[in-house]
């Protein structure tokens, strides 16, 4: 499976929400829909079924840290699989850190606000080839500093982030190839 670098979508919300952002980032993965029903909903399920155990330990490390600073943090996860089947990926819902800010059929937009930084993570859903199952699923992420905590914060995350982010995506394919 081949992730690579991508550019936000013309199409996404993040980009027609007129919004200036200080940090973009996108990663694109191909996928086959084999029966035509993976749509946002499914995508962003995955998004949180399906990443690798270390994952889960950096953010439990970054919940420490970030927690005496009096950032917001993601509180105990108690029973995962609960929560992701209790999870319908709908406006204004939250599953840990993560709020659902928007969601179209064929992208879900998750993030969170907080004192120091804004950000959005973009599941996009490229329906844009010739053959109707082979699809590319695009992770695209923006950030916003609040202050200069924000940009202080960021530096040490954003190389952190250039190695989950397509860890992620590769699960998120896995994950949702397999269902299909």
């Amino acid at each position: 499976m081949t992730i690579s670098k991508a550019e936000l979508p013309d199409k996404s919300l993040l980009r027609t929400d007129g919004k200036i952002y200080d940090y973009i980032d996108s990663y694109q993965g191909n996928f086959i829909d084999q029966n035509g029903n993976i749509d946002s909903t499914k995508i962003g399920k995955s998004f949180f079924a399906s990443g690798p155990k270390w994952i889960d330990k950096l953010f439990a490390f970054r919940n420490k840290l970030v927690g005496l600073f009096g950032l917001k943090t993601s509180g105990k996860i108690t029973d995962r699989q609960k929560m992701l089947d209790n999870f319908k990926c709908e406006k204004g819902e939250h599953l840990g850190l993560f709020k659902v800010f928007d969601k179209t059929d064929d992208e879900v937009v998750l993030g969170e606000d907080d004192k120091h930084l804004n950000f959005r993570v973009s599941l996009f859903i490229d329906k844009q080839n010739e053959n109707k199952t082979d699809k590319n699923l695009i992770i695209s992420t923006t950030v916003k500093f609040n202050n200069w905590f924000g940009r202080l914060y960021f530096l040490p995350v954003r190389p952190f982030h250039k190695l989950i982010v397509p860890t992620m995506l590769k699960g998120i394919i896995k994950n949702i190839e397999k269902q299909n």
